[in-house]
C-alpha cells in the first residue's frame, strides 16, 4: 500500500518517510483539528483515496487522580480521545463518498477495558477512545457502510510512550510530582523489558483488518482478565487491576 504518515514529532517522522518505498509525510498535532483536515486533504490529494486510517497518536501521563493538574486531562483527552474524533470527522465523510471498503484502526489500549491505579488522565482518555471506536462501528453498521472498524488494546509496546512528555506543548505543561515520575518510570521500565515488538502488533492489525475482527488484543490473557472484571462488576465489586504483560 501506499503511506501518508503523520507525526507531531519532526524527526521521528523522518525515521519513518526512510522506511516508506510509496508513501508520503506530513507533521500534524491530531489535537488540532485543522491539523488533521490538512492532513486528510494531503492524503486525498496526493493519492486520490483513503482505504485504510490508522488513528494511532498516543499519550501517558499518571499518577494519584487528586494531585494531577487540569492540564494532563486537557492533553491526554486531547491527543488520545480527540485525536480520533478528529480522524473520524476529517476522514470519514470522504472515505464514504467513495463507496469504496475501507477500514479504520483505532488504538486503544488495555487501559480503555481495565482500570489500575496511578493512570487517570490516560485511563479515562482510553475508556472514551474506546466508546468512540464502538459508536463508530455502529454507526457505519446502522447506514450499511463497506467500512470496518477495529479497536487496538495493547498492552505493554516497545515504543517511547513513557517518555511522550517530550512532545507535550509548553502551554500544557505540569510540574514534576513524585506520583507522576514513579509511574511514569515504571512504564518507560515495563515498555522496555517486556513490551511487544511495534512489528508484532503491527502484524496483530493487519490480520484484523483481513478478518475484519473488532477488538484486537495483543495477549492471550486479555480474555481471562476481562472475564474477572465483568464477573466482579456483576457482583458489584470494584474490578481488579489488569496485568499489562
Amino acid at each position: 500500500m501506499r503511506v501518508v504518515a503523520a507525526d507531531v514529532e519532526v524527526a521521528a517522522l523522518a525515521e519513518t518517510a526512510a522506511t516508506l518505498e510509496h508513501g508520503s509525510t506530513f507533521v500534524a498535532d491530531v489535537s488540532d483539528y485543522d491539523d488533521v483536515a490538512a492532513l486528510a486533504d494531503h492524503a486525498f490529494e496526493t493519492f486520490g483515496s483513503v482505504d485504510v486510517l490508522c488513528n494511532n497518536a498516543g499519550v501517558f501521563a499518571g499518577g494519584f487522580m487528586w494531585e494531577r493538574p487540569p492540564t494532563d486531562f486537557t492533553w491526554t483527552l486531547g491527543v488520545n480521545l480527540w485525536g480520533i474524533l478528529h480522524g473520524i470527522r476529517a476522514f470519514v465523510p470522504r472515505m464514504l463518498a467513495s463507496g469504496h471498503e475501507g477500514h479504520i484502526v483505532n488504538t486503544v489500549s488495555m487501559a480503555g477495558l481495565c482500570t489500575n491505579a496511578y493512570s487517570g488522565p490516560y485511563t479515562i482518555s482510553k475508556f472514551a477512545a474506546l466508546a468512540a471506536t464502538e459508536c463508530l462501528a455502529h454507526d457505519l453498521r446502522a447506514v450499511d457502510a463497506p467500512i470496518k472498524v477495529s479497536a487496538v488494546v495493547p498492552g505493554m509496546v516497545a515504543t517511547r510512550i513513557g517518555a511522550s512528555g517530550r512532545n507535550r506543548p509548553h502551554a500544557l505543561a505540569a510540574a514534576r510530582s513524585d506520583d507522576a515520575t514513579f509511574v511514569e518510570q515504571v512504564l518507560a521500565d515495563q515498555t522496555a523489558q517486556i513490551g511487544a515488538t511495534p512489528e508484532e502488533v503491527a502484524a496483530l492489525i493487519v490480520d484484523a483488518i483481513r478478518t475484519e475482527q473488532f477488538l484486537v488484543p495483543t495477549r492471550a490473557s486479555y480474555a481471562q482478565q476481562l472475564r474477572e472484571r465483568v464477573d466482579a462488576l456483576i457482583e458489584q465489586e470494584l474490578p481488579p487491576m489488569p496485568t499489562f504483560d
